[in-house]
């Protein structure tokens, strides 16, 4: 089924003509995260911090391959976050993203240092996001993916009419995988890279063992400023 029915027939809204939404992805180099609300409800354990699901896992790294087949190269790939959780740093040490921004309070000043250290353009991102804090960052990128909590319609609306979405999903329930999966589909990939991945094939462990080169880097915001390491 053609991708654009089948999310739209899932719920997920597509706020500018698919062909323009498809012009921009193509356009795209690096994906970005936030945490609380995107990869989870929003819910946070004061020990714990908040979980995230295999099921987004999975679509993260589908997505990332689905990239390196269509490009030739690994996309760039981190989480913004307003706060320190162990959790979004364990899934990011694991699947290997290139960096994790903790204690974003300004998260635009993060989004900026992280254009500037991997030589990339704000059109170049996909931005996944889900509230209030993330629009600075969701009004300059090339792609804004807005997660839809059925408690938030009027900032559903408010994102959309500002033009700071272009697909808004359809619920918060497993978004992260809804995304990666609309995008695998948009690059017109989608079976290639579920048919390598499950074969573990060649193609797969080649890519797997350029992504496991990659060494996490961990940044922190402190005073508007990002640095390296522990505050």
């Amino acid at each position: 089924m053609d991708t654009e029915i089948l999310f739209t027939k899932l719920g997920g809204i597509f706020c500018r003509p698919f062909d323009e939404f498809k012009g921009r992805f193509l356009k795209i180099r690096a994906y970005v995260f936030d945490w609380d609300g995107v990869f989870n409800d929003g819910v946070k354990i004061a020990e714990g911090g908040s979980p995230f699901s295999e099921v987004d896992a999975m679509g993260t790294n589908m997505l990332r391959f689905g990239h390196w087949l269509k490009n030739g190269s690994l996309p760039v790939v981190a989480v913004i976050t307003g706060e320190e959780n162990p959790v979004a740093q364990y899934l990011a040490q694991r699947e290997k993203f290139h960096a994790v921004y903790f204690k974003s309070a300004n998260k635009l000043a993060s989004f900026e240092h992280f254009l500037k250290a991997n030589n990339l353009k704000a059109e170049e991102v996909a931005f996944v996001y889900d509230d209030v804090l993330d629009l600075g960052v969701a009004e300059k990128c090339g792609l804004r993916l807005l997660v839809k909590h059925h408690a938030a319609p009027l900032f559903k609306n408010y994102s959309s009419k500002n033009k700071m979405a272009d697909y808004i999903t359809s619920s918060d329930n497993h978004a992260v995988r809804e995304v990666c999966e609309l995008l695998l589909g948009t690059a017109g990939n989608y079976d290639d890279a579920i048919g390598k991945r499950s074969q573990f094939d060649d193609t797969y462990q080649k890519y797997l063992n350029d992504r496991n080169k990659l060494n996490t880097i961990i940044y922190f915001q402190k005073e508007g400023k990002v640095t390296e390491g522990k505050v």
